[in-house]
């Protein structure tokens, strides 16, 4: 039982003070960039890949970095070089919308869904 000169006597249970909570958010902010980056590390680690048309496949790592490109010779024209050009666009977008797709996903699992980007998380 504490006792204080504008209270009186109080039973023990006492509210946190604005100090407490603030450490204690301060505690849980830390703990979900913890598991932000766990899960961030997670998503950078797996490779996705995209064919088009059979012919053009793209892979890429969730940093979004291009690890491969396979074409078939079937796929090369030399008289449409633009067709293999845009096959190859589609697959290397169609990879790296996965990887960013897995990432927010990932993210989303972490935060509940709360828009943390002000906060630069």
């Amino acid at each position: 039982m504490g006792y204080s000169a504008r209270r009186g006597f109080s039973s023990g249970s006492m509210k946190a003070t604005g100090a407490q909570r603030q450490a204690e958010l301060q505690q849980r902010i830390a703990q979900m960039q913890e598991q932000m980056n766990a899960a961030q590390e997670a998503v950078e680690a797996q490779e996705f890949s995209a064919s088009v048309g059979g012919v053009v496949e793209a892979k890429v790592n969730g940093k979004k970095e291009v690890l491969s490109l396979a074409i078939k010779p079937e796929a090369v024209d030399p008289e449409d070089v633009e067709m293999l050009q845009d096959l190859v666009v589609s697959a290397v977008n169609e990879a790296l919308r996965q990887a960013e797709e897995a990432m927010e996903n990932s993210m989303s699992n972490v935060t509940g869904g709360l828009n943390l980007g002000g906060f630069g998380l």
